[in-house]
């Protein structure tokens, strides 16, 4: 009897040390795979940003802040350089958006990035997308003018931006400085049910920041208004100052 005992003894402690062992490799692995996701959708964005230009005569940068249910889901339109041709007829000039969709069934948020070479009467629309990173929880960008953070930028509405003066709000027209981006991931991407996959869970997200410096903006800008930023009024504002370049993740 001592022997059977000792050997349950030994047996349940070698299991729970096993399955505590498979619990540590899968937490791992799931982490390491948000990680890298979120390497490489913002790695894939600031590209974008970096090499960004105005859209369209009308609005040349829009950013949209919004919410699916109770997750933030903001959404992004500019041009951009950082493209190669592919086809005949095409040049390196490239409408891009980045919006979030959200699974109806799953309830999983979705970070898609659409890309049209073409240009187009309607710049918001057409061209092909692409899944850039999924099992979100939130998504939000910020717009930096060189003096201060704003959640929302330019405006399609003509009669908005005559009501509003550049002074009292300069983000309704011309390009950002630097956008900083923030991506918060569920750290259980694997998870099949709609409790965790949807509504918060006792676990905090894993959130991820970078914010990427409009390295063309200043350079579009001066050739559409002869060296002027239409981000400030002139006598008004100073020089601005430069936004942060490198970011992280968290």
């Amino acid at each position: 009897m001592l022997s059977v005992a000792l050997a349950s003894i030994i047996l349940l402690s070698a299991y729970l040390c096993l399955s505590a062992g498979f619990a540590s490799q899968k937490l791992v692995e799931s982490r390491a795979e948000v990680i890298q996701t979120a390497r490489v959708a913002m790695a894939l964005m600031s590209a974008d940003l970096r090499s960004a230009c105005p859209l369209s005569k009308d609005f040349e940068f829009l950013g949209m802040h919004r919410l699916l249910d109770d997750v933030e889901a903001d959404n992004i339109d500019f041009a951009t350089h950082n493209y190669v041709p592919r086809r005949p007829r095409e040049g390196d000039f490239c409408a891009v958006s980045f919006f979030v969709e959200k699974d109806p069934e799953s309830g999983r948020c979705t970070l898609w990035r659409r890309r049209n070479p073409a240009i187009a009467l309607d710049p918001l629309a057409g061209g092909s997308r692409e899944e850039i990173a999924h099992g979100l929880r939130g998504v939000r960008f910020e717009y930096y003018d060189g003096y201060d953070w704003y959640d929302t930028w330019g405006e399609t509405e003509k009669d908005r931006k005559k009501a509003k003066p550049s002074l009292e709000a300069p983000n309704l027209s011309g390009m950002p400085e630097a956008v900083r981006i923030t991506l918060s991931f569920d750290p259980s991407p694997g998870a099949t049910n709609t409790a965790s996959a949807g509504k918060d869970t006792a676990e905090p997200p894993l959130v991820f920041q970078t914010v990427a410096r409009l390295n063309l903006a200043a350079i579009s800008q001066r050739g559409a208004d002869g060296g002027a930023s239409p981000n400030s009024p002139q006598g008004t504002r100073g020089p601005a100052t430069p936004a942060t370049e490198s970011g992280g993740t968290n």
